[in-house]
């Protein structure tokens, strides 16, 4: 498939000169702060920090996994084991802090956007164990100032949950994925650390139209009609960006804020990737700094979820794929999201499907690029992509405005098992013990279910008595109080009774916020929906602005999934609907209203003088040593016979090749879980400049893919497909694609190599 690479070049900065003259300053005073190094103690700035001067650090690390014989975290289908690459997976790290208190943890935040499903408990766990025992960073980041958050691609590398229900499709838990998300964020948070310069922070916002619908809309409508009026759609649409600048006004990084779902790949893909959030990170860095290879760049962009819950990047809607039948290529049927009474023919199509969901991806990126882009180089609203089925553009592009004010965070712990609370209306309300509901199991139109579970189900009679009776297998049975507690929810599984051999689902989740100035963010442990998250929002915005701790200049935005997997937050109307997002909204009906009370209380301690520690519930427990791991190990790789590893068993054409074509080269592999070559490599493509090899090309770029594929399991043996489709911008040359593999022996460990295939031409 081929996907055109943009023109890009570098961003220009036109600044007037007394400014220049006016900040440069404060070039001396970066110098002074401390580096990754640990040289030298940090030296405090006097003066009032809301003069808009922070120390920001930037950086980036390889997390991907296992990229073969491992389940893919998001779907939670058996069906979708990984095979290969397409572009890997990383943490992306900002710090920000307080230059007149540079040692105080309660004066820094540490963002960190990962390109994996969603964070976890003891992933975070193990990264706050790890910054803890450093003797540069520890106790600079703690639980209340380091936020850990997913991208939510459903092409991630799976396993690494601590909780037993995620872990079931991929036979368990698997090590290897932890490790790689802890080691790569460790990374990117060393090089964020080691880059802390004084800067300044800028916030700007745009309407992005056409990159995200509302996969449930028979659930948003059940919200209130005046409320519904007061928005013009049933997502939403602002995207939301962070502008990070050294004090002369260069960007250093970016951090942007937008809620579509990382379901851009559909459930058959079987290569690792960030999706579209990945994407559009990998084509900011790449405009940036064309001539950086992915990962190594200075400048890191991040594109975070916000409030994801009922959102779609398969933006032309949902249509039965059912060949042969009279419904098929007609829009599901809208209240249950079926086609001829089934859940699995309805699929969503993204912008281009006609091409292929490579391509969607590619376009829902480009996207969230194009929007960051305008709103950092104050450019007019645009069209971004038109074509017969769809338009996607920008309109209502705001001037990026000084984020001033003081560097806070808060954080505790919740039960969520029986949270009681009072509503504004003087009526108590709880939260459930967790548990799943029938259309839990119906899937969504990004990924449908399976048997004959439908979304919509909220009936206290069971759709097929089979289920009543094999449920019972699976966990306990709910007692009358928890039906009551989470109806009209029908459970399905009642997972929050389920603890063998541990915890299927979390009794705790993490409550958190960062405050830079007048921004905050509220990094909530789940999904919102689109309803969800504006009420979420406006209620803190409201908070803040009447506690007097900021002004109408507030500006609140949500992050999520982060921190802990607490799966979905749906309004109390939708969650009466029953569709997916309500069925798992596992804490039951009043969730939104229990987190809002909940940060509501926290507000305080984000104020400008504020001291102190709020009470919090117990930590959730580690559950890490217990996991279970079916996951066979590697036990041998052979080349075929007389043959030898990296050698070439389909080579490249010896005629030359032009743009838009594919290279495909065929080796004699091994498995690449012997070594996930993190912060490298799987190959290159290299081309001759000068009697000189250059590398152009990576597994990293997305033009490229690494497919593994096992020939003989008894024999270990295996092959390797890389293709390269070449882009727009490729000049003519010589050109050669080498292999870097890694073969488990049977008695001397593992053995690296390489292979490399014969030249070939690129024509112009």
């Amino acid at each position: 498939m081929y996907l055109p690479l943009l023109d890009v070049g570098q961003p220009s900065s036109s600044l007037a000169w007394l400014r220049e003259v006016t900040r440069a300053i404060f070039l001396y005073l970066a110098t002074c702060f401390v580096t990754g190094s640990g040289t030298g103690a940090p030296r405090s700035v006097t003066g009032n920090v809301n003069d808009g001067q922070y120390l920001i650090g930037v950086g980036i690390g390889d997390v991907t996994g296992p990229v073969v014989e491992t389940n893919m975290m998001g779907y939670a289908s058996l069906a979708q084991t990984d095979t290969g690459l397409h572009m890997r997976q990383r943490s992306r790290a900002f710090i920000i802090a307080d230059p007149r208190n540079p040692t105080l943890p309660t004066s820094r935040i540490l963002l960190i956007s990962s390109d994996i499903c969603m964070a976890d408990a003891g992933v975070r766990r193990s990264i706050l164990s790890a910054l803890s025992a450093d003797p540069v960073l520890g106790g600079l980041y703690t639980p209340s100032n380091t936020a850990l958050v997913g991208t939510h691609s459903h092409s991630g590398v799976g396993g690494y949950l601590e909780d037993l229900l995620p872990q079931i499709t991929s036979l368990g838990y698997v090590d290897q994925t932890a490790q790689a998300i802890v080691d790569g964020t460790l990374e990117a948070i060393r090089k964020a650390h080691a880059s802390l310069a004084l800067g300044s922070v800028r916030v700007g916002n745009t309407t992005l139209l056409g990159a995200n619908r509302n996969r449930s809309p028979s659930a948003y409508v059940a919200n209130p009609e005046e409320e519904r009026t007061r928005y013009q759609y049933d997502q939403d649409k602002e995207l939301s960006v962070l502008r990070l600048d050294d004090t002369i006004g260069n960007a250093r990084g970016l951090i942007s804020f937008f809620a579509v779902h990382g379901t851009s790949l559909y459930e058959n893909n079987t290569l690792v990737s960030g999706d579209n959030k990945g994407m559009a990170a990998y084509l900011y860095e790449s405009y940036v700094e064309r001539n950086s290879m992915p990962g190594n760049t200075t400048f890191v962009a991040a594109f975070l979820q916000s409030n994801v819950g009922d959102t779609s990047p398969n933006t032309l809607g949902a249509f039965c794929e059912s060949p042969g039948k009279p419904y098929d290529g007609e829009p599901c049927e809208y209240e249950h999201s079926t086609c001829g009474g089934r859940t699995q023919d309805c699929h969503g199509r993204g912008p281009a499907f006609r091409t292929s969901d490579y391509a969607s991806n590619f376009l829902i990126g480009t996207a969230q690029f194009e929007a960051a882009r305008e709103i950092m180089e104050s450019s007019p609203p645009k069209v971004i992509f038109t074509s017969p089925d769809t338009t996607i553009d920008t309109a209502n592009t705001t001037a990026l405005t000084d984020v001033r004010g003081t560097v806070k965070s808060v954080h505790v712990y919740m039960d969520m098992m029986n949270y009681t609370f009072t509503l504004p209306d003087g009526t108590i309300a709880r939260t459930c013990p967790a548990a799943l509901g029938y259309s839990f199991a119906g899937g969504t139109t990004d990924g449908p279910g399976a048997f004959d579970f439908i979304q919509g189900d909220n009936s206290s009679m069971s759709q097929n008595p089979f289920w009543e009776i094999v449920k019972g297998a699976v966990s306990r049975y709910p007692s009358q109080e928890q039906i009551d507690c989470q109806y009209p929810k029908p459970i399905l599984l009642n997972t929050g009774y389920a603890d063998t051999p541990y915890q299927w689902s979390p009794h705790t989740v993490d409550i958190q916020m960062l405050r830079i100035g007048n921004f905050v963010v509220l990094v909530m442990p789940g999904e919102l929906t689109t309803m969800a998250g504006r009420r979420m929002r406006e209620a803190l915005r409201a908070q803040f602005i009447s506690s007097g701790i900021l002004d109408d200049s507030a500006y609140v935005v949500i992050v999520g999934p982060a921190n802990t997997y607490g799966h979905y937050v749906a309004t109390r109307e939708e969650y009466s609907i029953q569709r997916y997002e309500g069925a798992s909204t596992i804490f039951g009906p009043a969730t939104l209203e229990a987190y809002i009370d909940r940060y509501n209380v926290l507000v305080t301690y984000l104020a400008d003088n504020a001291t102190g520690t709020p009470p919090s519930d117990a930590a959730p427990p580690e559950q890490t040593s217990k996991a279970i791991s079916l996951q066979t190990p590697v036990i041998v790789d052979h080349p075929p016979f007389f043959k030898s590893f990296g050698d070439v068993l389909v080579d490249v054409n010896s005629t030359p090749y032009y743009v838009g074509d594919t290279v495909a080269v065929r080796f004699a592999g091994a498995n690449p879980r012997n070594n996930l070559r993190l912060e490298g490599t799987f190959f290159t493509v290299d081309q001759l400049i000068n009697g000189t090899w250059m590398t152009i090309r990576t597994d990293s770029h997305p033009s490229t893919t690494y497919q593994w594929n096992r020939t003989d399991t008894v024999f270990g043996t295996s092959t390797v497909d890389i293709r390269w489709t070449i882009e727009d911008v490729t000049p003519g040359g010589t050109y050669q694609i080498t292999y870097y593999g890694d073969a488990k022996q049977l008695i001397g460990g593992i053995k690296s190599f390489t292979g490399t295939s014969s030249l070939f031409t690129v024509a112009l």
